[in-house]
């Protein structure tokens, strides 16, 4: 989308781990899928001023709109928003990468004068943007190893011995993502511990960070209605056309909730009912993940999204200072 420049504001003095700053806090808005993420962002950023950064790993991909419910131009508003669209299906996606982009982004706004707002349910890329975060190298021979495993023995045969090594890990990572979970055995295999080699959280930006949930069984309805709008709205074809353009060969995209099960649907494996049902089930399952790792973030305040106040909480906080940093 867009860009556009806003008109410079008062900075407001705050601190980074003792560092005094001008620029105004970044505000993080997290959550699980389907909790009201991006209408909360967008009501903050004309609030505010503010133009919204991407932390959705799956937004990050060109041509993934209906399945990971991209934003359209009608419900953005005119909020320009950025990190959005930057890889084809082909491509890996990889938090390291993302870092970069994201924290560009927010010196951009901030630079435009603009309030960034940094919205999505990846909590590792929530992190990797707001904390200081450097990732584990890797090894040419492990990854091949494991990756040769995934292809014969199957992503879950490997999730269930990171069970084992790295319970914390294996919680937060989706059986199904493959790649995920070779990235998280080789960090095992040079560190003793992918959970280990992420650090106590050290503030990188200064941010007031917004949880956004609701009760398990309104956001479990809510994540049926929402597949199902994603079915009646072409997700179908949205697969078929990502088909032909690479989609099955690109080892994190076609892992994507929804993307996945589709193609299986295509390769005869089950029927369509079954992708649909499937898709539900593995959206609240990794719901279970997201709030796993947000809630250990102490500096998360979380708000009801089914609150009539959501918008007038949520803007207090924001403008507030912000939390100080605690551990996992």
């Amino acid at each position: 989308m867009d860009s556009a420049s806003f008109s410079a504001r008062e900075p407001r003095r705050g601190e980074v781990d003792g560092t005094p700053t001008l620029q105004p806090p970044v505000i993080a808005v997290v959550g699980p899928t389907a909790a009201g993420k991006t209408a909360l962002s967008v009501a903050l950023a004309e609030a505010l001023g503010g133009e919204i950064v991407n932390a959705d790993s799956m937004q990050l991909y060109r041509g993934m709109d209906i399945g990971t419910a991209k934003i359209t131009a009608e419900e953005a508003r005119g909020v320009p928003h950025h990190v959005f669209d930057v890889l084809d299906v082909t491509e890996p996606a990889d938090v390291a990468s993302y870092q970069r982009l994201a924290r560009e982004a927010v010196a951009a706004v901030r630079a435009r004068g603009g309030r960034p707002i940094l919205v999505g349910g990846s909590g590792l890329y929530v992190q990797a943007a707001l904390d200081e975060m450097e990732f584990p190298g890797t090894d040419p021979e492990i990854r091949a190893r494991l990756e040769a495993e995934a292809e014969r023995d199957g992503s879950l045969a490997l999730w269930e011995r990171l069970r084992t090594l790295d319970p914390e890990a294996a919680k937060a990572i989706l059986p199904s993502n493959g790649r995920r979970v070779v990235r998280a055995l080789e960090v095992v295999e040079l560190t003793g511990s992918f959970t280990a080699s992420l650090p106590e959280p050290k503030a990188h930006f200064e941010a007031v960070r917004i949880g956004v949930d609701l009760d398990t069984p309104a956001l479990d309805e809510r994540i049926e209605r929402r597949v199902r709008k994603m079915w009646d709205d072409g997700l179908l074809a949205e697969v078929r056309d990502l088909e032909a353009r690479g989609l099955r060969e690109g080892r994190t995209a076609s892992r994507a909730l929804g993307y996945q099960q589709v193609l299986a649907h295509f390769a005869g494996e089950y029927d369509e009912d079954e992708a649909f049902r499937l898709t539900v089930q593995g959206t609240r399952r990794f719901v279970r993940r997201q709030r796993s790792w947000f809630k250990r973030d102490g500096r998360i305040e979380w708000f009801d999204a089914a609150d009539p106040q959501l918008f007038a909480k949520a803007v207090t906080r924001a403008g507030s200072a912000p939390s100080s940093p605690s551990g996992r």
